[in-house]
């Protein structure tokens, strides 16, 4: 389960960086705060 926490949380930063290079700023912010919190070493939503 970790692992899929951790890919899930990688894709989730990774598309919100390239949001914000398309200067969509508030849902980078938002892609990459949500892939923080999903992740195993953040506050995860699923335990």
């Amino acid at each position: 389960m970790a692992t899929l926490l951790w890919i899930i949380a990688a894709i989730l930063v990774i598309s919100g960086i390239f949001a914000l290079f398309r200067r969509q700023i508030l849902w980078g912010i938002v892609l990459i705060v949500v892939g923080l919190l999903v992740g195993p070493g953040g506050v995860s939503l699923f335990t």
